[in-house]
């Protein structure tokens, strides 16, 4: 059987997302579609809709980062040209914004390119902005997440013992507007249009609901799902910074924004920045610290600071393990390095001990409430195998609760810890749990403000070190 190139276009098209968005993009605009890694992870979600192993899916991604034109334009002109009867729902919190939406997509179904390929036909007649429909009776239906729909349903009906063919979605791409994100009512209407209207537009269980937005608050309609539903929901959250391996930051798209920019974003407001950029809304109020002190150079005092390390072990496999290396000054804690990571014990043991040595530490303090004993064992003898026969280590269990104990000396945490200028960006995760960590409310981890307040909590007292008779006894264990 011969293939003609017809044939070879279409097969290559609607193998991927990613593929049909490069081929009509360029189509259409006379120039490439930039491609980022975060454009292949949209789009690996995107193929898993069509396929059917993907329901109830919510992207979120910063504003101007190709959301709308893979994920709304491109994804259902796809749609239509794997099954020209799929009926697509798209909304947004503006209808204009939908029906030029709705243009852009059937503009895509019109042009040579596409209709050279597959046989998807507009039907005459139907050629409005919100509501059009194709000959073989399917179609799109644009109008605004709180604007009325009637007379249509997304998806189509199941068919018993037929296998899954992809029918069409509800596609929501920004359901509200960042400034009516921070209105009470206005979230909680659109939350409940969802529960009231838009769920109940699919004629199928079985018919995808995709959600595209950037975060805007805690409980916006992606919270509110999240929360309520938290096992329906696959979530693809794409923030602007993100930490390699190593814990080295990197922009997700310099393309868009290097990561020099990215900060300079976060300086001009963090609460923004946080939430549309990094896809972690906070509150604006409610959070433990409201400032954090900063140094450029450390101190000059007539006695030389004592260098120490406070370290809170992973109790469970979700934990994360905090090591902080600080110059304890008259004035205050002054934070030299940080080690903060959910990785395995085969990789803290050993980087905690080049942690102490790097930081010339001269005692460290270890909570060591599951396991924390042997895994000081093992760091201690690491140390000591690298040459430090004088850091002196302490274990201890902690019998007091975490988030009182965090509420209690959070004043202290603000006004004696000091962190080196631009640790947002040189421990980037351990930054991210002190400055999200809130009052009152679920706190997903708080492994770093638990080390942080053991830091105060330790403020000009002495650890006990250890005697000769110990170092010996230390030694014999080891060696």
């Amino acid at each position: 059987m011969e293939y003609t190139q017809q044939d070879i276009l279409r097969a290559w098209t609607t193998k991927s997302t990613l593929n049909f968005t490069r081929y009509f993009f360029k189509a259409m605009q006379k120039k490439k579609f930039v491609i980022g890694e975060h454009h292949k992870r949209v789009c690996e979600a995107l193929d898993k809709v069509l396929r059917g192993e993907t329901r109830r899916l919510i992207i979120n991604i910063a504003p101007r980062f190709g959301k709308t034109e893979l994920a709304v334009k491109q994804f259902i002109a796809e749609g239509l040209a794997i099954n020209p009867a799929a009926k697509f729902i798209h909304l947004s919190y503006s209808g204009n914004l939908a029906m030029d939406n709705s243009v852009a997509i059937k503009d895509i179904v019109k042009c040579e390119a596409y209709q050279q390929i597959f046989n998807t036909r507009i039907k005459d007649g139907s050629d409005t902005k919100n509501r059009w429909e194709t000959e073989q009776g399917g179609g799109v239906y644009a109008t605004s997440t709180l604007g009325q729909i009637t007379g249509f349903g997304a998806g189509a009906m199941d068919v018993p013992n037929e296998p899954y063919k992809f029918a069409g979605a509800i596609v929501i791409d920004d359901p509200i507007k960042p400034e009516d994100a921070l209105s009470d009512i206005m979230r909680e209407r659109v939350n409940r249009r969802f529960e009231t209207t838009i769920r109940n537009r699919v004629n199928s269980r079985n018919t995808p609901i995709i959600i595209i937005m950037q975060r805007l608050h805690e409980n916006d309609l992606c919270g509110y799902l999240t929360s309520n539903e938290p096992e329906e929901w696959e979530v693809v959250s794409l923030p602007c910074i993100y930490t390699d391996d190593e814990g080295r930051p990197h922009s997700l798209w310099d393309f868009k924004f290097t990561l020099d920019e990215l900060h300079k974003l976060k300086l001009i407001n963090s609460f923004v920045f946080d939430t549309q950029y990094m896809q972690n809304p906070k509150p604006l109020e409610g959070l433990m610290y409201e400032h954090f002190r900063t140094y450029e150079t450390l101190p000059v005092e007539a006695h030389l600071p004592t260098k120490r390390c406070y370290i809170d072990t992973a109790d469970t496999g979700s934990d994360f393990l905090c090591a902080i290396c600080y110059d304890e000054f008259e004035q205050g804690c002054f934070v030299t390095d940080v080690l903060f990571t959910n990785k395995s014990m085969e990789y803290t043991e050993p980087e905690t001990a080049r942690l102490l040595i790097r930081n010339n530490t001269q005692q460290v303090l270890i909570e060591s409430n599951n396991g924390g004993r042997g895994f000081r064992r093992n760091v201690e003898r690491l140390v000591r195998e690298l040459g430090n026969n004088r850091m002196f280590f302490t274990d201890f269990t902690q019998t007091q609760n975490k988030a009182v104990r965090i509420f209690t000396h959070s004043a202290e945490v603000q006004n004696l810890v000091y962190f080196p200028s631009g640790w947002e960006t040189l421990y980037p995760q351990y930054y991210s749990a002190m400055s999200a960590y809130r009052k009152e409310g679920r706190n997903e981890h708080d492994d770093a403000p638990d080390a942080t307040t053991g830091i105060v909590e330790n403020f000009r007292k002495g650890v006990t070190q250890y005697t000769k008779e110990d170092i010996e006894a230390i030694e014999d264990e080891i060696y």
